[in-house]
């Protein structure tokens, strides 16, 4: 194998004649592969961290939306804790693969019901390393993260340490979130699990992401022209009625929580990291699918009355709808997160459930070359 040195000495030749051949350096990607476990300890004391989950979901992403080069976006969650799940698994489920789905993960979280259990850390990063379908890509940012508020050491069959090695073998990086006080005891065995694969490591209470909520003047509003952008979606084929269905769905599931977190999501729909093109024409479209190629039986009911024109016509007017209200979510969330940062400023906020991972996601994105640039 090369040694660093020379790997080095290499990789600076190979940039060197890209330059020298084109007069300029490679253009940067406009879109870099982003894979994203969250592992969550459902066990019977983890009440605030699902609520926290759920509430904070599309804070995460809006924050990694602003990346450059734009990610793209896959999330697998992971439950570990419950008795139920059979000792056979060490009490671990993978409840959500890999998806671009973000409907299905809120669906996944809004789902949990905490169970007493054996809490085996070890065993859920092993099983987030095997047993998912992780992206090859050799820039792709793969990252797990593990919370849970008893020791991260119980599990009898694999270590922290061996776990971490499969991991960092792999390039996953593992951040581990302990729900306690920075000071409990076992809170060194959680700065291990991080610090084995270079990740990041916090102590958060597990309420405060969920008890933080800040009601801004502009969440109404958005409600309103979410209501409207709903409307642009053209749901098509096999799984268009049930996707568009979950959409909704997901949509009165938060706003039943918060008024925030209802505004946070909207933020999230009108986003770059909202992927609906395997159910929507708007977006098919948009991302290069032929509105011909599509069988007329998989188009909606009134679609199939159309001409070509007519239907060509109509699928553009629902995507200059769309971006006009993206736009304009997109300005009053501007000035949502100005009135949130002065607010938290002003009374001072405890770091959570969301903060950690945003954290978290932006230290090991910014190893792997992303950049960000916040919206205040």
């Amino acid at each position: 194998m090369l040694s660093n040195t020379l790997r080095t000495i290499c990789l600076a030749l190979c940039l060197a004649l890209s330059i020298s051949h084109t007069g300029k350096a490679a253009p940067e990607p406009s879109t870099r592969n982003v894979d994203l476990v969250i592992a969550l300890d459902v066990s019977g004391s983890m009440n605030g961290l699902i609520e926290s989950a759920k509430q904070r979901l599309w804070d995460i992403v809006n924050d990694f939306g602003q990346a450059t080069p734009q990610p793209v976006l896959r999330v697998a969650v992971l439950s570990y804790g419950n008795p139920g799940y059979g000792a056979d698994t060490g009490f671990v489920r993978i409840d959500r693969p890999f998806t671009t789905d973000l409907d299905a993960v809120n669906q996944t979280l809004f789902s949990y019901q905490t169970n007493g259990g054996d809490e085996y850390v070890a065993r859920a990063v092993h099983a987030s390393v095997h047993q998912l379908d992780w992206n090859d890509s050799p820039d792709a940012l793969r990252v797990i993260f593990v919370a849970g508020n008893e020791a991260a050491t119980q599990d009898p069959i694999w270590s922290v340490d061996q776990v971490t090695r499969q991991a960092l073998d792999r390039d996953i990086v593992v951040n581990a979130i302990y729900c306690g006080g920075p000071t409990d005891s076992d809170a060194t065995s959680w700065q291990r699990v991080a610090q084995l694969t270079q990740g990041m490591y916090a102590s958060i209470d597990q309420n405060a992401a969920a008890l933080a909520n800040i009601a801004t003047p502009v969440d109404g509003e958005i409600a309103r022209l979410n209501a409207e952008l709903n409307n642009t979606y053209v749901a098509y084929g096999l799984k268009g009625r049930q996707r568009k269905e979950n959409q909704l769905a997901q949509d009165q599931a938060v706003a039943a929580m918060s008024a925030p977190a209802a505004a946070s999501r909207a933020v999230t729909k009108a986003g770059k990291l909202y992927d609906s093109r395997d159910w929507d024409l708007v977006d098919a479209l948009g991302s290069g699918v032929a509105l011909q190629d599509i069988p007329e039986e998989e188009l909606p009911e009134p679609m199939q009355a159309m001409e070509d024109d007519e239907r060509e016509a109509f699928v553009q007017q629902q995507t200059e709808k769309r971006e006009d209200l993206k736009a304009q979510i997109g300005k009053l969330d501007r000035q949502r997160q100005q009135y949130i940062a002065e607010q938290r400023k002003r009374t001072g906020t405890d770091e959570g459930l969301d903060k950690a991972i945003q954290s978290g996601l932006r230290q090991v994105a910014e190893a792997k070359g992303f950049r960000f640039e916040d919206k205040n």
